[in-house]
């Protein structure tokens, strides 16, 4: 299988993607990729050829075989990377097409743009992103699911017993390098676990970030009503016409104040 096709690919993705997006996209290339290539395959390649059983019924051990393991590790594993990064070219796609739309819209009306930053996270990009971290995660557990489920809790026994048809009775199967293939899918499942960590971390980051920005914008419109409905007056009067009482007098202090103040007055006028 060709991966480097799947790679330049996403290579592509990794321009639009958070940090956290950029950490998921090496751990699967890293550890998963890259462990699928060099090591996994090489260690099931004798999955089939060295699985053998105590008998020599023809048929048996054919049966035997699709009995313990269902379906390979390593095609479980190759459609398990392939639906996992296909979620990525969502948005990769959805950039395009809102690069095409912009360059109708220079021809319609050359000197202006529809987006100003095609690869911006926002409005139904932000959704596409959003939607394709919860395809990724989704995918991964369905498959750690199914893994799960087939081989009773990722665990590959030394010795399993069969007693289907055409095995005369129960028979004991050996499967080859029972625990380095343990270790190896262990591995995988690890991988795929922190895999989906960052996704759902990633999820976090991103309605977390959206949410504060809307509180900010909410913040700064009723800062800017307040604002509109309570503009700024001169509703302090001047420092003459402040006129300083002793607010602990009582009424009659401050007529007989006035009436002294009034003579004062015409003394002054008098003079």
């Amino acid at each position: 299988m060709n991966w480097s096709g799947l790679e330049s690919l996403l290579s592509g993705v990794n321009k639009y993607s958070t940090a956290f997006g950029r950490i998921w996209l090496s751990m699967v290339f890293v550890f998963r990729v890259l462990v699928f290539v060099v090591a996994a395959q090489k260690v099931w390649g004798d999955e089939s050829k060295d699985f053998e059983c105590n008998t020599r019924q023809p048929g048996c051990t054919n049966i035997c075989y699709d009995h313990i393991f269902p379906i390979s590790h390593i095609r479980l594993w190759a459609l398990q990377l392939i639906f996992v990064t296909c979620p990525s070219l969502m948005v990769m796609a959805h950039v395009k097409y809102r690069e095409g739309k912009d360059m109708k819209h220079v021809q319609l009306h050359p000197g202006s743009h529809l987006y100003a930053n095609p690869g911006k996270k926002r409005g139904g990009l932000w959704w596409t992103y959003l939607l394709s971290l919860v395809f990724k995660a989704g995918f991964d557990t369905s498959f750690l699911y199914i893994l799960y489920r087939i081989y009773h809790g990722y665990d590959l026994p030394r010795l399993s017993k069969c007693s289907l048809d055409p095995c005369p009775n129960t028979v004991d199967c050996f499967i080859s390098r029972p625990t380095e293939k343990k270790i190896f899918m262990l591995f995988m499942v690890v991988s795929s676990a922190l895999c989906i960590f960052m996704c759902i971390c990633e999820m976090v980051y991103l309605i977390g970030t959206r949410i504060a920005k809307l509180l900010r914008i909410r913040r700064d419109n009723e800062r800017f009503l307040f604002a509109e409905q309570h503009e700024l007056t001169d509703m302090a009067p001047r420092r003459s016409q402040y006129r300083r009482t002793d607010p602990t007098l009582t009424d009659s202090q401050l007529s007989l104040n006035k009436k002294e103040k009034i003579r004062e007055g015409g003394k002054s006028t008098a003079l």
